[in-house]
This record gives structure tokens, C-alpha cells and sequence, in this order.
């Protein structure tokens, strides 16, 4: 039985070009969808948030339009309802690499507001892709591989990621009032950015990085990390 280390944003909220706030958190299925696979696999989760806050779900993602069904908006309550990690997250800053044998981001638009700029996601993510561990980073949550630079150099540049496009902002609205764009700044970074389908299934694996483009990747994510632990 592996142990892993699910690391994930801990705000409500994402601040955009006018100042506003507007209400997030993480996207349901790209928590449920892994932690049900691994979890049903006999593998053990441990949340870790930014001070140890609950995690906020994105109300919007269990709307039955964007989970697919009323059915798997149902489905996807239950597993967030029976994830007892969930009302218990340990403290980002506590959270200690040895301890795990993965770890895995899932996005939402939450760490597009904070674990993009969080010392404690950028120490983790520089130790496991050092280290050799698996890491899994899915949608807006490569975000905190922003959080991973030193003097503008960061550990990622060269490897082969992707993430939520500037296209699937654009096509639900955000991408004119966000501050940045993920994929612009991923590219800043040094990363070689590459991408599938708008909404479809897209993964990439580079060495112990495995990332993927969007909530609909985060299963196929979970089997991809199955195989390796």
C-alpha cells in the first residue's frame, strides 16, 4: 500500500483584473475521481492545504452541466462526503516529502490564487521532481510550479507539461479577467507546453512528472499513477 500526499488550495476565492473576487475553490472531480481510484486500490490519502483549512469546493463544479449527469454530480458529492481527509487536512507547511511515496495537486481555480505564490508547494514540488517520486499535477494546479522559482529559474524548465489552455479560459469566460493566463506563464517558465483537445482527456509524462490538461484527465491521471506505484 502506497501513501500519498494530496496537496490542495485552500482559498474560495480567485482575485481577477478588476479587483473582484470570484468564488472557487477546487473542482470536484479532480479530487473525487483519484482519490476514489486510489483509495479503492488500498492506497492511503493524506490532504495537505496552505495553514491546514478546510478544503472549498467549487460549487460550479457539481452543477450536473459541468460534472456531465445529475447522476455523477451525485456520485461526486458522496466520495468529497465519505473523504474523512477532507474535514481533517494536516498543514502545508508540515507536510514532509519522506513521509509519502507520491504526491498529487488537483486544480480549480483556487491555486491559480495561492499555491501558485506558497513557499511550502514550491519546496514540495522541487523536492519530489529531485527526488524522483511520482508527482501528479492536474488543470490550474501546475499554477504552483510558478511557486517554484528561484531568482526566475525554476526546476520544471525543460520539462514536458500541460495544463488548463489559454483556449478553455477563453471558452468559459475567464481568460479576458484573469491577471495571467496559466499557459502563458508556464511557458515563461521554461516548461515545453503542449496540449490536446479543448475538454477531452489529455496526459503527459516526463520522467516522475505526470500532468494533465483538464478536470476530464484527472482519472486517467489516477490510472497512470496506479501503474507506477
Amino acid at each position: 500500500m502506497a501513501k500519498l500526499l494530496f496537496v490542495m488550495t485552500g482559498t474560495a476565492y480567485w482575485t481577477l483584473k478588476d479587483g473582484t473576487r470570484h468564488a472557487t475553490g477546487y473542482w470536484a472531480e479532480e479530487f473525487a475521481a483519484p482519490y476514489k481510484a486510489l483509495t479503492e486500490a488500498g492506497h492511503q490519502v493524506v490532504v495537505a492545504t496552505p495553514n491546514g483549512v478546510v478544503p472549498t469546493v467549487d460549487m460550479m463544479s457539481l452543477r450536473p452541466e459541468m460534472a456531465g449527469s445529475a447522476q455523477i454530480a451525485l456520485d461526486l458529492e458522496a466520495i468529497i462526503r465519505s473523504a474523512e481527509v477532507m474535514r481533517r487536512p494536516i498543514q502545508l507547511a508540515d507536510a514532509r516529502l519522506e513521509d509519502y511515496d507520491a504526491v498529487y495537486f488537483p486544480g480549480g481555480h483556487g491555486p491559480m490564487e495561492d499555491l501558485c505564490v506558497d513557499a511550502d508547494a514550491g519546496r514540495l514540488l522541487t523536492e519530489a521532481l529531485a527526488g524522483g517520486r511520482p508527482l501528479a499535477i492536474v488543470c490550474h494546479a501546475p499554477a504552483a510550479m510558478l511557486a517554484t522559482r528561484i531568482q526566475g529559474v525554476s526546476p520544471f524548465a525543460g520539462y514536458r507539461v500541460t495544463a488548463f489552455t489559454n483556449e478553455e479560459e477563453n471558452a468559459v469566460g475567464l481568460g479576458p479577467k484573469a491577471r495571467w493566463l496559466l499557459e502563458d506563464e508556464l511557458v515563461d517558465l521554461g516548461v515545453e507546453f503542449t496540449k490536446g483537445e479543448m475538454w477531452k482527456p489529455y496526459t503527459v509524462v516526463d520522467r516522475n512528472l505526470f500532468t494533465g490538461q483538464n478536470p476530464a484527465s484527472a482519472a486517467v491521471l489516477a490510472e497512470r499513477l496506479l501503474k507506477v506505484l
